[in-house]
């Protein structure tokens, strides 16, 4: 009995030595793939057009400002785009900022910022 069990343990050991069995590759692969982000190309005008409509969504009461109140935070990024620095952002303010954003992304100046150029940006930025 003794014997069946050092038999036993021994071919335990000597399969899990050949490494990771088909049912963890399996898991694995499904771990790969559900963390999986496909790449992303944005164009120039396609992010104007979204800068826009995020401009009107701030500018709540329609003036064409964002004003103090309007902003999503008091220290909210969108203060850079301020030129003048009166503390209110007009609608051109902001679409220059924001089209100046996109061109620092668009590390090869082709028009488009793909996935790997916003996180570039996102990592010099943060140094």
């Amino acid at each position: 009995m003794m014997r069946a069990g050092v038999a036993m343990m021994v071919l335990g050991l000597a399969t899990a030595a050949c490494g990771p069995g088909d049912d963890e590759k399996s898991k694995a692969a499904d771990a790969r793939a559900a963390a999986f982000t496909p790449p992303s190309v944005t164009s120039r005008l396609d992010y104007g057009s979204a800068a826009a409509r995020r401009f009107r969504t701030l500018d709540r009461d329609g003036d064409d400002v964002i004003s103090h109140d309007e902003m999503p935070r008091a220290d909210s990024r969108l203060l850079e785009l301020d030129r003048n620095k009166d503390g209110e952002i007009t609608e051109s303010e902001f679409s220059e900022g924001m089209l100046k954003r996109f061109d620092a992304m668009d590390l090869n100046q082709d028009g488009t910022v793909t996935s790997e150029e916003r996180r570039t940006a996102r990592a010099a930025r943060k140094e």
